[in-house]
Order: structure tokens, then sequence, then C-alpha cells
């Protein structure tokens, strides 16, 4: 097959999507195939005919370092431009058989990317269509939608985080301590714990730096799980523990800092109750193909469901693919698989 790999984008998690780009096309190279690596944004060298594109030359390793990349920077590199998919990437994506979405977060993950390529006849791309990513990615529009199919979701409310009152409003509805987030950033990127009111002001100021819309949630103390979907089968669960602090984007993303026990050490019952509960959430979502459902286990036993994530990491040690391991299906063969559902749509 020839295989576009879509990576980076003008997203906070470029930096992440490029790490899983790199590894993607490398594995697809492994598997025979001719690979195309581009980043979204930037997009392709328009000297160089879309047919050259594609080969078997492995691509140099990226990194994610411990912060969000600057996005401002990676605009004054393409000369400011405000396009969100750069030059050649729609010539690209028609010459090839299938394209990998190896990107994380912004147009990449909020069905704006795969609403243009379906309006351009492009229907052969991994992951879900632009229904399943739009809802997915918009967290209050996400709880709503699983709350509706019985999934259990935090308690909290969507607001602006630019208005004057909303300290004042969380403080009253949601009460300390509590979780403000972005509504469509993923990573953990923009996401506060917060346990005072002088933290309250910081984490909303922080969010609002990649956005207005916040939720606020109660904080959930657990034990993090997360249990991933593949070609509608629920795999194995992760549990996923910090070694300090909690799972934000350094601790996500620094080799090191998390242990990662897949199968998650779980009952024979708490284990189909999380795999029900993914395909539950999964299922309201409308998505396609694969994702990843991300859960609290309260001290009580019951699980509560974070979010859903409709194009999760994709480095050999991401979650999906531990738990595609723990089924028999090794990194190559899973990036292939995916490439090979995508040429079936």
């Amino acid at each position: 097959m020839k295989i576009a790999v879509l990576c980076g984008g003008l997203s906070p998690e470029r930096d992440v999507s490029r790490v899983s780009g790199s590894l993607i096309a490398n594995a697809l190279i492994n598997k025979g195939h001719d690979v195309a690596l581009a980043d979204l944004y930037l997009g392709t060298d328009e000297n160089v005919p879309v047919s050259d594109m594609f080969g078997r030359t492995p691509f140099p390793a990226c990194r994610v370092e411990e912060k969000e990349p600057d996005l401002g920077a990676v605009k004054a590199s393409a000369g400011g431009r405000e396009a969100y998919i750069g030059p050649g990437i729609i010539e690209l994506c028609k010459a090839a058989d299938a394209v990998f979405l190896a990107l994380h977060g912004s147009i990449g993950e909020n069905g704006m990317l795969q609403a243009t390529l379906d309006s351009f006849g492009i229907k052969h791309y991994t992951g879900t269509g632009y229904i399943g990513a739009l809802l997915s990615m918009d967290k209050d529009i996400a709880k709503k939608m699983m709350s509706g199919a019985g999934v259990p979701v935090p308690e909290g409310i969507y607001c602006n985080a630019g208005s004057a009152d909303t300290a004042e409003r969380i403080l009253n509805e949601v009460g300390l301590p509590c979780v403000i987030k972005p509504a469509s950033c993923g990573s953990s990127v923009g996401v506060s714990r917060v346990f005072t009111k002088e933290e309250l002001d910081a984490a909303l100021a922080s969010a609002a730096k990649y956005e207005t819309s916040v939720l606020a949630e109660k904080l959930i103390e657990g034990r993090e799980l997360t249990c991933a979907v593949l070609g509608g089968q629920a795999l194995p669960p992760v549990e996923i523990i910090p070694k300090s602090g909690w799972y934000d984007y350094a601790n996500k993303y620094q080799s090191g800092a998390t242990t990662e026990i897949c199968p998650a050490p779980l009952t024979d019952e708490e284990t189909a109750e999380i795999q029900r509960l993914a395909l539950a959430a999964f299922g309201s979502l409308r998505m396609e193909m694969y994702g990843r459902a991300d859960f609290i286990l309260t001290p009580s036993g019951k699980f509560v469901c974070l979010e859903v994530n409709a194009l999760p990491g994709m480095t050999p040690t991401s979650l999906l693919p531990q738990e595609a391991a723990a089924v028999g299906i090794e990194y190559g063969d899973l990036c292939e698989m995916l490439a090979e559902m995508a040429l079936k749509k």
C-alpha cells in the first residue's frame, strides 16, 4: 500500500503527534509499505512530485519535551499562515491508498480534518469519522452523550474562563477540590487540580491560554485506568500509576514518569465492567474503528469515565498499543491493521 501519515499540525499536542507519526511511518515501512510522512500544518515540499514522496527510507525519531510546544514559533516558521492544512496535503492524501491520522488535538481530532477529507472524497483515513471526532473532543457534549447511555461521568459545569463570575460560580456549584480543563484539549493540556481559591484563579488563567470554554468538575480520587476499543472489541485495560503527582502532560510523556500495568490488576467482574462501559461510551459518541476511554475507579468500586480519545497516542509504549500487545497484536501489525481498516472504509 501507499500510505500517507499525517502528524504535527497546529495543536498543543503537536510534539506528541510527531512522535506517533514517525514511529507509525517506520513501522509501516518495516511491514513493506511505501510511506509518506507529512506535517499537516507545514505541508509538503511543492518542488517534489507527489509520486516521489512515498518510499521506504526510515524517518528520524522525534521526542516530546516536558512542556507543550510554542505554537507561535511554529506559525512564524510558516510565515504566520492561518490555514490549518498546509500546501500539498490534500493532493498527498488523494494519491495514497490509505491515510493514517497520527494527529492529536485541534483540527486532527475535533472532526474538522475528517470533514475536510470527506468533502474532497477522501474516505480512506484511519479512526472515526467527523461526527465521532466532534462528539468525543467536546468534553461537555461527550459527557452528556455518555451519561445518556448510562456511563457514569464526573459532576461539573461548563463555563467561560474569562467571565467575571466564573470562579464564584465554580465555588458555589462545584466546590473544592475540583479539576479545571479546557473543553476541547487532550493530553492533559491546560488541566489543573484545584484545592484553594488562589489555585482556582491560576487554573482558569492556564486553561484560557488554550480556549475560553472550560469544564469545572469535582475532583475524583481513585485508581486511573484506561480501556481501548479496537474493531468493535474492548481490549484488556491498563492501570496508570504516576511515580509522583498526577497524570499530567509531563507524566504522560516523560520516560519513566509512570508505571503502567497491562492487563490491569482487576477482578474478572471489574474487567468486564470497564470493558462494557468503554464500549457503551464509544457507541454513544458514534465512534468508529478504534479509540480509548479513560476512567477513574473510585474507592467505592465505581468506574467514572473522564473522556474518550478518538486518536489516542500511537507510540509502541502508548496505552492502546500496550493493550493490543496484551492480546497478541504487536505494534507493526497494529499499525498495518488500522491502515487496512481505513482502506476498507
